[in-house]
């Protein structure tokens, strides 16, 4: 009913930027909360960043003031500035958004996940 298609990572240096992106598509009537989730290899996954319906984000402590989350309501879209990029950092990044349909019901939907890669 929902679909989530991330794009934007890829491989960049110790340092370096990106910017993932995540539209969504489907009946959707409204966006409650949208996030970025991250899982590396061998650790669960732990979200990252969340943008709420009124605007106010969340972020995990160990990208505070270097990464930021953002949403375009018109695109249903959100996304996640990331600079000073660590080795610590490379991981799936997942977007997962909440939803509520014009059915009336509320899904919550993840992307397929893109690869960030940190590395010199």
């Amino acid at each position: 009913q929902v679909q989530l298609v991330e794009s934007g990572g890829g491989l960049v240096q110790p340092g370096g930027s990106l910017r993932l992106s995540c539209a969504a598509s489907g009946s959707i009537w409204s966006i409650n909360e949208m996030g970025w989730y991250r899982q590396s290899s061998g650790k669960e996954r732990e979200l990252v960043a969340e943008i709420l319906s009124s605007g106010s984000a969340n972020y995990v402590d160990s990208v505070k003031g270097r990464f930021t989350i953002s949403r375009d309501n018109e695109k249903n879209a959100v996304y996640l500035a990331m600079s000073a990029l660590k080795s610590e950092d490379t991981a799936v990044y997942y977007c997962k958004g909440q939803f509520i349909l014009y059915n009336g019901y509320t899904v919550t939907t993840w992307g397929q996940g893109t690869l960030v890669t940190v590395s010199s």
